[in-house]
């Protein structure tokens, strides 16, 4: 009897250390949303006015790299905004729902000072998100650190926003790292790329991106 009951406490431990971990494993920041199909013509390009594209920009077997210098012109004439080479996601701006991009980056060391993902439009001001690299660690805009250590690396990017809420939330390869209110409601779009930071940039920035996603509820 003693026996017994040492085998049935044995399986409702193992049964319970299952569940766990399938509940583990199930987790992901995608899971409940619908994938919105991309093309070539989603990816809106911005650079140096003055430049070829292709002094600041490569697309390679699945990944795209992006490039500007802290003295670079903005990406129009009339423009009084900072140096970037981005893409624009264009055809699914939004102004309500649960949005997310995902994407996997790479940023190399010594790029600093920079804006590598944002979600652009706000009531107020320009854009609702800037995620920034300052010396390896990502940070919302200059202020609240949001994760550390990635120069170097290969990292998953997920940007969640649920504008009914006023709510983003950032997750670091799969793990929540920061939630935020939202800038307000505007015509909203995502980003990605480098766009330098008004502040402290380095003279050279950097940051590749691959398997880019958008997903929507």
């Amino acid at each position: 009897m003693k026996g017994s009951n040492c085998n049935r406490v044995l399986i409702i431990v193992a049964v319970v250390c299952l569940n766990h971990q399938l509940l583990i494993c199930g987790a992901d920041p995608t899971d409940g949303f619908i994938r919105v199909p991309l093309t070539d013509e989603n990816f809106d390009l911005q650079k140096p006015y003055n430049i070829p594209l292709s002094q600041r920009y490569n697309y390679s077997n699945g990944v795209r790299s992006f490039w500007v210098y802290n003295k670079d012109k903005p990406f129009k004439p009339d423009s009084g905004t900072r140096p970037r080479t981005e893409v624009r996601i264009k055809g699914h701006d939004y102004s309500s729902g649960i949005w997310q991009f995902e994407g996997y980056a790479f940023v190399p060391g010594g790029t600093s000072g920079v804006t590598i993902v944002q979600i652009h439009g706000a009531a107020e001001g320009a854009t609702t998100l800037q995620l920034r690299i300052y010396d390896g660690n990502m940070r919302y805009y200059r202020y609240n650190l949001v994760a550390t250590d990635l120069y170097d690396k290969w990292f998953r990017v997920n940007v969640i926003h649920d504008v009914g809420k006023g709510k983003i939330t950032d997750f670091i390869d799969g793990e929540e790292k920061f939630v935020v209110n939202d800038q307000g409601p505007g015509d909203l779009y995502f980003k990605y790329g480098v766009y330098a930071a008004p502040a402290k940039s380095s003279n050279f920035m950097e940051s590749r991106w691959r398997d880019i996603k958008l997903f929507k509820k």
